[in-house]
């Protein structure tokens, strides 16, 4: 188990259809800071991922940025960061969100989002690190698919214990108690149908 000093935020450059999704962010990036956690993530001042800095920043809080040139090139870069990192590619990016993080918390957003966390918790499932991956249930956001990722484990594609790698709650104050609590387990990727 690691200290929990950064945080990593995958969540929508978009800010979706409901008001919680924004007030979501808001509270997360507050918390972060307040918690004198650093906020990692993509750059951007748009969208849900633009609320999650500036309320980190607003609360006192480091955040670093993340971002691709041609993204910078589009203007939507955030202006007021602690640090901003420019990169040449999105792979590069990633990897550099990944190596300046101890936890990886996944807002509502989009299939970006979904591919960030998803590349994380499968590194960690293949024991390439052991810090802690989890989705912040917002309005039950990721309600559908939590039972879908139950699904995976009753049809015997994902072990019981690499879905519980993921954790799951709608209170970001919860989800970093359970990222402090964090213990990866050490079992092979692989199920044996006697396994299940």
């Amino acid at each position: 188990m690691s200290e929990l000093k950064a945080v990593c935020v995958y969540c929508g450059s978009n800010p979706g259809n409901r008001p919680d999704y924004l007030a979501a962010a808001e509270a997360l990036g507050e918390l972060i800071a307040r918690r004198g956690l650093r906020l990692v993530y993509g750059g951007a001042e748009i969208g849900l991922m633009g609320r999650v800095a500036s309320a980190a920043l607003a609360a006192g809080g480091e955040v670093v940025g993340i971002m691709p040139q041609a993204l910078v090139d589009r203007e939507i870069a955030h202006k007021g960061l602690t640090e901003m990192h420019v990169v040449a590619s999105m792979h590069e990016r990633k990897k550099m969100m990944a190596d300046l993080s101890d936890g990886f918390i996944a807002l509502p957003g989009g299939i970006g989002t979904l591919e960030e966390l998803f590349e994380v918790w499968t590194w960690a499932q293949l024991g390439h690190h052991e810090k802690p991956c989890g989705l912040l249930d917002v309005a039950g956001y990721y309600s559908k698919l939590a039972a879908f990722l139950d699904h995976q484990v009753t049809e015997g594609f994902v072990r019981v214990e690499h879905r519980a790698m993921l954790a799951i709650d709608d209170d970001p104050a919860a989800l970093l108690e359970r990222f402090t609590a964090y213990s990866a387990p050490h079992v092979t990727k692989w199920v044996e149908r006697s396994d299940v």
